[in-house]
């Protein structure tokens, strides 16, 4: 009986493993028909700056490590500060996606090269022209003189799932033709300055190297193009993000046609709405954009979208979070007309806005304000009247400049000495006896929203006055 009770045991254990087995895909197929026609791809470059590799900063200061940093080789120039030659550096991957040599790599692959050489996978090695690259996107569009090239299958990146397994092929620090497999971990990622791209991010393995290579579904379609990790060694640590392949493809049409790309536009600076915000608003939850400035002669403008409104759609799509507005605008063409369903004044209202094009973004010079006489107000804040010459360094056409902080709310809700205070409670500051007016009327136990500007930048935030 005890031998039987141990066979029953074994055999049910053999069943389990043999079951598991069968339900993990089988790569082999995938990688015979795909592997064609990824390629390797190096630059020849011209000769690095000496001067010691910059630390990556964070917005306070502090230096970050190895954080969303893009795949590719950087010379240390501690090493070696005698002049370099030319010579092809292994950057990253690509594929090909027409038989008549039209393949698609990262933006930042091949960024400043003098030459880009593709290695195909019979070694042929052929130089490229870079037919456009966009920075925005990360994505670059390379021709090469060849026929009857193999191609990968284009797939959609709106059809995958989360959990689905992916698999990528590249050359990571040069092994050509890696493959690495793994799950979509998350859709629609915004990450740090990279306000265009809704990342796919997944737990595939990804180096150095395999920048620029194809992200495959099980059906052997390319879904997106492997582009950054996030890593504090340097190497992969269970957190990679592919562009999705139909923004890629879209980027790489305007490329081939205009050689560059168009984005909408609507010209507004938005901020994240948290939870004392959402209440001061009177918002059922924490989500959408918050409007904190208005671009003067933008599209917003003149569809009448105010400073303080809160997009919680666009297109009918959800603005969960202020990052995934950019992704909705930028994907609309210039010129067509925008449904966006706002809150303003805890009402719901939706308005039409014909999108603009995306202008180049300048840098504004701002210069350090110096403290002017001030006054007394219910929020223990020491404020003055801004003048014109503040008014225009800081772009403002009205508001009240803060001298100094004491106890109090103020204090409390985060304001510091040199914010210009534009907007309390949904009211416009005019002056100081406009601002001591609209704080003196500001219910106690309430929190309510206060429009500053601080160093030229534009936000909201919550303050409440004790009851």
């Amino acid at each position: 009986m005890k031998h039987l009770i141990r066979l029953i045991i074994s055999l049910s254990i053999v069943i389990s493993f043999s079951v598991s087995a069968a339900e993990l895909p089988d790569f082999k197929s995938l990688v015979k028909e795909a592997s064609p026609a990824v390629v390797n791809i190096s630059t020849v470059q011209k000769s690095q700056s000496s001067n010691p590799l910059h630390p990556f900063i964070g917005p306070n200061g502090e230096e970050i490590p190895e954080m969303f940093r893009h795949f590719f080789r950087i010379p240390d120039s501690r090493k070696d500060q005698r002049p370099r030659r030319k010579t092809p550096q292994s950057l990253g991957s690509g594929f090909i996606i027409s038989s008549d040599g039209y393949l698609l790599t990262n933006h930042h692959v091949i960024s400043g090269a003098d030459k880009v050489i593709v290695r195909l996978a019979d070694r042929r090695e052929l130089e490229a022209e870079v037919v456009g690259s966009d920075e925005r996107s990360d994505v670059a569009l390379l021709k090469i003189e060849a026929d009857d090239l193999p191609t990968v299958e284009l797939g959609e990146s709106k059809e995958l799932e989360v959990g689905e397994w992916v698999l990528a092929i590249g050359s990571p620090f040069g092994f050509d033709h890696s493959v690495t497999a793994g799950i979509v971990s998350a859709k629609e990622r915004a990450l740090a300055n990279e306000t265009y791209v809704p990342f796919i991010q997944t737990d595939v393995a990804i180096n150095p190297g395999n920048s620029g290579g194809p992200l495959f579904n099980l059906n052997g379609e390319v879904v997106g193009i492997n582009s950054q990790i996030y890593t504090r060694s340097g190497g992969f640590m269970g957190l990679s993000f592919a562009i999705p392949i139909d923004v890629a493809m879209d980027v790489a049409d305007q490329l081939k046609e205009d050689g560059f790309v168009t984005r909408g536009w609507l010209g507004v600076i938005i901020q994240e709405v948290n939870r004392d915000l959402a209440e001061s608003f009177g918002l059922e939850k924490p989500a959408g954009a918050l409007i904190a400035k208005v671009l003067p002669s933008s599209p917003a403008e003149d569809a009448g979208l105010q400073e303080g409104d809160v997009i919680l759609k666009f297109e009918g799509s959800e603005v969960n979070l202020s990052s995934d507005l950019p992704h909705f605008v930028g994907r609309v063409k210039p010129g067509e007309t925008a449904r966006v369903e706002i809150v303003r004044s805890g009402k719901k209202k939706i308005i039409g806005v014909e999108i603009g094009l995306l202008p180049n973004q300048d840098e504004i010079a701002l210069a350090q304000q110096q403290p002017v006489p001030g006054s007394d107000n219910p929020l223990n804040l020491d404020v003055a009247e801004l003048d014109p010459e503040r008014k225009k360094q800081w772009q403002v056409t009205s508001g009240v400049i803060v001298k100094s902080v004491k106890q109090g709310p103020g204090a409390d809700a985060g304001l510091m000495a040199g914010d210009v205070i534009t907007m309390l409670n949904g009211e416009k500051v005019t002056s100081v006896r406009s601002f001591n007016a609209i704080s003196a009327s500001l219910q106690g136990g309430k929190a309510v929203p206060m429009r500053i500007v601080r160093r030229g930048s534009p936000m909201f935030i919550p303050v409440k006055i004790p009851e």
